[in-house]
């Protein structure tokens, strides 16, 4: 897998003011954290991971393929700069992972059967409802 403490050390940080829950204390503290990350520059990831996490989180890059993400839950710094790595690592892991090649099954035959018994059940349940044909 990736070492993820080399991945952690490519990360830049940058704190910036919150807003939120902390009266005006939240006007004089930088503690929200924005975590920037290039994947293209990324010396850990080789070209094939680096090709997979731009396929799978296109969405979440920017133009610069750079993954920016941003941590506010918290009055401390630190704490929202844990929960952002956290987040990061997560999001890395699951950018990485290769999805199993789905193998076609082919349908039981006791599954086709008991499909059509339920369906002739039912089909002879509507008939019984029917009138009665008098000819």
């Amino acid at each position: 897998m990736i070492d993820e403490a080399l991945l952690i050390s490519e990360l830049s940080f940058k704190a910036v003011r919150s807003s939120g829950a902390g009266g005006q204390h939240v006007n004089k503290v930088a503690s929200k954290v924005e975590l920037s990350f290039s994947v293209l520059e990324s010396s850990v990831l080789n070209e094939e991971q680096k090709e997979r996490l731009i396929s799978k989180l296109d969405t979440r890059l920017t133009k610069n393929q750079v993954l920016v993400l941003q941590c506010d839950e918290s009055r401390s710094q630190h704490k929202n700069k844990d929960l952002v790595i956290s987040r990061f690592l997560y999001i890395i892991k699951e950018g990485l992972k290769v999805a199993k090649k789905r193998r076609p099954t082919k349908i039981p035959k006791s599954a086709i059967k008991k499909r059509l018994k339920s369906k002739r059940n039912v089909s002879d349940r509507k008939a019984l409802r029917r009138k009665p044909d008098l000819d």
